[in-house]
């Protein structure tokens, strides 16, 4: 079968094709035919999405053809292998190519707003770097529990194509200067979660915003500063809450347990049209390194997906 390999490096990413066996599904696991991925900014990771015509020994409740999506690995291919646990049905309104757009994004949304966020109707919700595919999802997701959504962009023209989507206020900048801005908006009072795709660059000003009993998710780095300074005192003074959500340390059956929640509390928004995933760009899988370079120039709104 066709499958990239996909290799970061410090002058660029290299992608490399190879013919290999079709891989084998293993006690737990189903062999899925690929039709769409996505590319995932924090780990090159596709999400594959197909149909699944094989399933392993200790598999129940997926049958041959079914139309399944979830996270696996080598999903830049043309059948890949995915822990049953993960799998989902994919909503009958969504293209493969929107199927792909959702589960890794969807689902660390879910993590942030819902498991680990509590976003309640009326809160407010910031979201650094907005036109990203996560702060996209953080978006939509978080319009569709009823939150106000404040999102932050360096372009006006992003930031105007999102409020077609819902955003309730964008701030154009690139920087660590909203606190203002977001202050106005919430009559002085902050926001109740902020979902941090830029990284340590706006961490102090993402505290500075946040409201009494405010929660922080640190989601992303587009701006490669990993490490920041912490206002230990305003942490007490408004008993904020911090967090992360990389999935890199957990267990399987801790991703599963969170695969199972989101397919029991928002899966139902895209079968219902509540949601829908914003897939900016569509590339053929021969085209694997364009569609990495589009990526990694910033200009995309939404998901970059591979068509295979």
């Amino acid at each position: 079968m066709k499958a990239y390999w996909i290799s970061p490096g410090a002058t660029g990413t290299s992608v490399e094709r190879r013919e290999t066996p079709t891989p084998v599904p293993k006690a737990g696991e189903i062999l899925v035919r690929v039709r769409a991925a996505s590319l995932n900014r924090g780990e090159l990771l596709g999400g594959a999405h197909g149909a699944a015509p094989k399933p392993g020994g200790g598999v129940s409740g997926v049958s041959v053809g079914a139309r399944m999506m979830g996270r696996c690995g080598g999903g830049y291919a043309e059948y890949a292998l995915m822990d049953a646990r993960e799998a989902m049905p994919v909503p009958a309104k969504l293209s493969w190519e929107e199927a792909a757009a959702t589960p890794l994004t969807f689902i660390v949304v879910y993590d942030m707003l819902v498991a680990q966020g509590h976003l309640a109707a009326g809160q407010w919700l910031l979201v650094t770097g907005v036109s990203s595919g996560v702060g996209v999802a953080a978006l939509q997701t978080g319009k569709a529990l009823g939150a106000r959504v404040i999102g932050t962009s360096g372009s006006a023209e992003k930031l105007a194509r999102l409020g077609k989507l819902g955003l309730d206020v964008g701030i154009r900048t690139r920087v660590a200067d909203f606190h203002d801005a977001v202050m106005k908006a919430t009559d002085g009072k902050g926001v109740n979660l902020v979902v941090n795709n830029v990284g340590g660059s706006v961490f102090a000003e993402c505290v500075k915003s946040l409201a009494f009993e405010g929660r922080l998710a640190m989601v992303g780095h587009l701006d490669r500063v990993f490490t920041t300074t912490l206002d230990v005192e305003a942490l007490h003074r408004q008993r904020l809450t911090l967090f992360g959500v990389s999935n890199r340390l957990r267990t399987a059956a801790q991703r599963a347990e969170t695969v199972r929640a989101f397919a029991r509390d928002v899966l139902p928004y895209f079968d219902d049209g509540r949601l829908r995933p914003l897939v900016d760009k569509v590339y053929e899988l021969d085209d694997l390194a364009a569609a990495i370079k589009f990526m990694e120039s910033d200009a995309q709104v939404g998901k970059i997906v591979v068509r295979v």
